[in-house]
This record gives C-alpha cells, structure tokens and sequence, in this order.
C-alpha cells in the first residue's frame, strides 16, 4: 500500500492540504481555509492548513491529528489502514467515507 493513503482510504496525495504543504503554496492554504471554513461552519485559518499525510511523521491539520475519530481508531486497533480491521464493513466511522467515496473503498480493499 501507497504511504499516503489515509486509515479511511483518501488518497492524501490528493489533499489540499498536503498540496499546499509540500508545495508551500500561502495561495492554496487560504483557498482550502476558507473552502473548509464554510463547509464545516468552523474558522479554519490558512496557518492550519498543513499536512503532510495522516499515516506519516509529520505535521498534520487539527482535524487530522486530534480530532479525526477514524485516525483515533485506527490507532488505537494498531491497524496500518481500516482495510486491515475485520470490522470495516459495518463500520458507522469509515462508512460514511467509502459509501460516498468508490476510490477510498478500493484503496481500502486492494491495497492501492
């Protein structure tokens, strides 16, 4: 399995927030703040938007590092993704991921 593919299956890669951070993009991170912003109903301000992957050493948004209950379980089962734990299927948590998200569920699955 890709390093930057999340426990829930995103691709990290793909992340504004890891874009940004690798590319050290200021227009990016206040783009993604104020996108994730509305989204959440939230402040987000654009020195939050750092990252660099939810799997790796690094630094991580709020929300990746703390906050995120699928990252949390993950951990906490020692599971390198929930593709590796035998209760991903009837999950509520990464549920709500793979159900709206056929490429997180495939990452999941095969190991992509």
């Amino acid at each position: 399995m890709r390093k930057m593919i999340a426990y829930c299956g995103l691709d990290c890669e793909k992340c504004d927030a890891y874009i940004a951070t690798i590319n050290d993009d200021q227009t990016l991170r206040e783009k993604t703040a104020k996108a994730w912003s509305e989204m959440n109903q939230v402040p987000i301000l654009p020195e939050h938007i750092n990252c660099q992957g939810c799997r790796t050493e690094g630094i991580k948004t709020v929300f990746c590092d703390s906050l995120c209950e699928i990252r949390q379980c993950a951990l906490k089962k020692g599971v390198k993704t929930c593709g590796d734990c035998p209760d991903m299927k009837t999950c509520k948590l990464v549920g709500m991921i793979i159900s709206n998200n056929p490429d997180a569920l495939k990452n999941l699955e095969t190991g992509d």
